[in-house]
């Protein structure tokens, strides 16, 4: 039974992987995530249901459009995938519960965020709103009215310290050092992980994200670097691996 629900949240995954990267792809640029339906970037051709089916319409088309032959990009069918194991991994992690429903609304969250942040350097105000009120919903019908008000408590906290962080790295770069999507977005992270995993959230986005900028701006040194892509990766390996601030301290402590 463990093996069913592993498969079918796979398929969840892919199918849902695939809506995730059409919302992060228009949202940012003022498009209907409806119309028009899904197309080839390169003539506009219409895709077929057989063209849309997540992972295998890639392989199964050559990687190519049916239309114009254009090659299409593997990141489509790579991220497809990638939501397809996050869906699995976190049944195994939380099985069928509340609290399955209420990590899989912000995986979801970060899956669009990665996209859109990296391509458009926004985090859609949309996506966040949605994410916020599913996540009070959810958090009230699992863990009950106390649960919540804490949550929204350590929300706040970290929206006032992402606002702080902002507010002090401007003053020293002389220029904005971060965009008001990743302040929005620390308020996210408040609810689902508390404030002081959420802290710890930012380090290990600092630690993945900082080679990765010396390198980019050693090619180009007016190039932008969006955080929020960097805090949703840190957020899911430790969502994975079972990192937060009490596994931390329980580690010093040994």
């Amino acid at each position: 039974m463990t093996l069913y629900y592993i498969i079918v949240f796979f398929i969840l995954g892919i199918v849902l992987g695939s809506f995730y990267n059409v919302v992060g792809y228009r949202l940012p640029r003022g498009e209907s995530i409806v119309f028009p339906s899904s197309h080839c970037t390169s003539c506009g051709h219409k895709l077929t249901p057989i063209e849309l089916i997540p992972i295998f319409s890639y392989l199964f088309l050559g990687r190519k459009c049916k239309n114009c032959k254009c090659k299409i990009s593997p990141f489509y069918a790579i991220f497809e995938f990638f939501t397809g194991i996050l869906f699995s991994i976190s049944y195994v992690l939380f099985g069928l519960s509340i609290d399955l429903l209420i990590n899989l609304t912000f995986i979801s969250a970060l899956l669009i965020i990665i996209i859109s942040d990296y391509q458009t350097m926004i985090i859609p105000d949309e996506v966040l709103i949605v994410t916020g009120i599913l996540l009070i919903i959810e958090i009230f019908i699992g863990h009950g009215i106390n649960y919540l008000l804490n949550s929204l408590l350590n929300g706040v906290i970290m929206f006032l310290i992402m606002f702080a962080m902002k507010e002090i790295g401007d003053f020293i770069f002389g220029k904005e050092s971060m965009g008001g999507g990743d302040i929005k977005l620390m308020f996210i992270y408040g609810l689902y992980f508390g404030w002081p995993t959420s802290c710890m959230s930012i380090c290990v986005a600092s630690f993945i994200g900082l080679p990765i900028s010396l390198i980019l701006l050693n090619k180009n040194k007016s190039h932008e670097i969006p955080f929020g892509p960097f805090l949703a990766i840190a957020a899911i390996i430790m969502i994975i691996f079972g990192i937060n601030i009490q596994t931390l301290i329980d580690y010093l402590s040994v």
